[in-house]
């Protein structure tokens, strides 16, 4: 038969002018694979040239003893006819079935499954023909069958699973299960497939899925399956106490139980009989209705059921006089008690030693506090006397700026004219040699004038306020004549060293810059000045006396200037600082 086929497929081929007339197929023999109950298309697609035209499309289907049975034809002026068991199975895609000869099977069967011809006669050129071989798939069906286990049976069929398709298909599980599975093909098309264990109360409720693998199918189709074993259940019996005494309220005994399926019947027995009046039985639960009595002992029994056996157990109640737990309730109590204590004094020894520790730190800190104190005037007190030691020193060092050497000898030459004013110096004259101008009679150690105050001190303390203006022109006139005598060209080396006070040490002269014309010091400013003079004085006259012998022995006085005696290893300084 397949023979016969190829060789009217080559009678085919040299008979008929084959050339790119056919859009689709463009093969002479083209083969298609379609599913049952879904749609089918044949494609027949005649492309005529120049003037030819198409009269007649007919399909064919060969039959298995090689004839060939009529399906459908149109007539470009008749229509389209429709024969025998095809009629109104089958139908043209295009409604010019001339032009686009296409045939539609829009529900296929496993009977439309072989080799069909599709012919086309056109008008001058003949006639032309395409044959499709139409093979149909049919899914598979696949069913799950259970079987109803009872734990303790023995190695058996636990479930089996069935399919039919086109082609065959293959059975798998998918399971944890602890079994083995058996494959049958039938001779209609359809594979069994048995799954076979021995049945265990564990087992009961684990998955037993169904796989059903198909070559039409994207991916295996499951059917879902949990296995069932049925057991007899197992009695138990709880209590939410045990300590059972005379006079005990809402006393209560529950009865549990296992088994698959699940127990609905549950009986209480007492002894072997029925149960003492006002208990009564609630669901699983023995309840007492009213206080203990002592009468109430005895054994228990509970009694459950299911379709596959009996379930029972017992709970023997002892029902005492008073409780047993008021012991250890007093027990309980006193080491609360203990324990509530040894917390307290936990936290009493915690307090007293942080407040040790902060008193502890405030004391190290206070005292951190003094050592700083300490240090810082130890520090100000070496301060202090290295100034003293450098206003109390002469250095020689040539390094040292000339301005430092005149503001000392400025201060130091204000204090003395300061004391001249108020204790004058007699006989200093003399020992100048009288070279001073006519109308000075006493001069201060200097070689100053000396202005002498009234010797009368009452009257004195009589007119405060007359003298206070008279010692502030004294002290106007001293500052004229001191800044004359540090423009006579004096030497500084020449000038006594005098102790000088450091800025906040001792007394100072009383800042005179900020008053104006006529006006007078204040008597609190003038009061610290009098009293350090008068304090100084024995100083002051030493000071005085040594600059009076260095003015003799080095200077002369000479038209009105003091001048420097030759020597020869004398250097002269320039007010302004040069060599001369």
């Amino acid at each position: 038969m397949e023979l016969l086929k190829r060789l009217q497929a080559l009678l085919l081929l040299l008979a008929v002018r084959v050339q790119a007339d056919f859009v689709e197929p463009p093969q002479l023999v083209t083969s298609l694979r379609s599913l049952a109950e879904s749609q089918t298309r044949l494609p027949c697609h005649y492309q005529v040239e120049g003037g030819e035209k198409v009269v007649q499309v007919t399909w064919y289907k060969e039959l298995t003893d090689g004839s060939k049975d009529q399906i459908i034809t149109a007539h470009f002026m008749d229509g389209h006819t429709e024969f025998g068991r095809y009629s109104g199975r089958v139908r043209f895609e295009s409604g010019s079935p001339t032009v686009n000869s296409a045939l539609l099977i829009p529900s296929t069967e496993e009977s439309d499954e072989g080799s069909y011809t599709c012919r086309i006669s056109s008008f001058p050129n003949g006639n032309f023909e395409r044959h499709i071989t139409l093979t149909v798939w049919i899914l598979p069906i696949a069913s799950l069958e259970p079987v109803l286990l009872v734990e303790g049976q023995s190695y058996r069929v636990v479930a089996t699973c069935r399919a039919v398709g086109r082609p065959l298909p293959h059975v798998s599980w998918d399971t944890d299960l602890p079994g083995q599975s058996q494959n049958r093909t039938s001779d209609g098309g359809s594979v069994s497939s048995y799954y076979s264990l021995h049945p265990l109360r564990s087992m009961n409720g684990k998955k037993l899925d169904c796989l059903v693998w198909h070559p039409g199918l994207e991916q295996p189709r499951r059917i879902s399956n949990r296995l069932v074993v049925q057991y007899p259940p197992d009695a138990t019996i709880s209590t939410a106490t045990g300590d059972w005494f005379v006079g005990l309220e809402t006393a209560e005994l529950v009865c549990g139980s296992g088994g698959y399926p699940k127990p609905q019947n549950i009986t209480w027995m007492w002894k072997g009989g029925a149960l003492p009046d006002g208990v009564s039985v609630v669901g699983g639960k023995l309840v007492f209705g009213r206080a203990l009595r002592r009468n109430d002992s005895g054994v228990y029994e509970c009694v459950v059921k299911n379709n596959v056996g009996v379930g029972k157990t017992e709970y023997k109640l002892e029902v005492t006089e008073t409780s047993q737990r008021k012991g250890d309730s007093l027990i309980d109590n006193q080491l609360l008690i203990i324990i509530g204590a040894s917390a307290a004094a936990l936290v009493l020894v915690l307090v007293i030693v942080v407040l040790l520790v902060n008193r502890h730190h405030r004391r190290k800190n206070k005292k951190l506090e003094m050592e700083l104190s300490e240090k810082t005037e130890e520090f100000n007190s070496f301060s202090r006397q290295a100034s003293f030691r450098r206003l109390n020193s002469v250095s020689t060092d040539p390094r040292v700026q000339a301005e430092d050497y005149a503001l000392l000898r400025v201060d130091s030459r204000m204090r003395n004219s300061q004391m001249s004013l108020e204790r004058p110096i007699k006989g200093s004259q003399s020992t100048l040699g009288g070279k001073w101008p006519p109308g000075v009679v006493e001069v201060d150690g200097l070689g100053r004038p000396v202005v002498w105050a009234d010797g009368r001190e009452s009257l004195r303390g009589a007119e405060m306020d007359r003298e206070k203006e008279e010692r502030r022109r004294r002290v106007e006139s001293y500052l004229k004549n001191s800044n004359m005598s540090l423009d006579s060209g004096l030497p500084s080396s020449l000038v006594p060293p005098k102790a000088q006070q450091d800025d906040g040490v001792g007394p100072r002269e009383p800042d005179l810059s900020h008053l104006r014309e006529g006006e007078s010091p204040h008597e609190e400013d003038w009061a610290p000045t009098l009293l350090a003079a008068e304090e100084h004085q024995d100083d002051e006259d030493n000071s005085s006396y040594q600059l009076s012998e260095a003015l003799t022995n080095h200077f002369y006085y000479s038209n009105g200037l003091l001048r420097p005696k030759p020597h020869s290893n004398a250097i002269l300084l320039h007010p302004k600082g040069q060599i001369i």
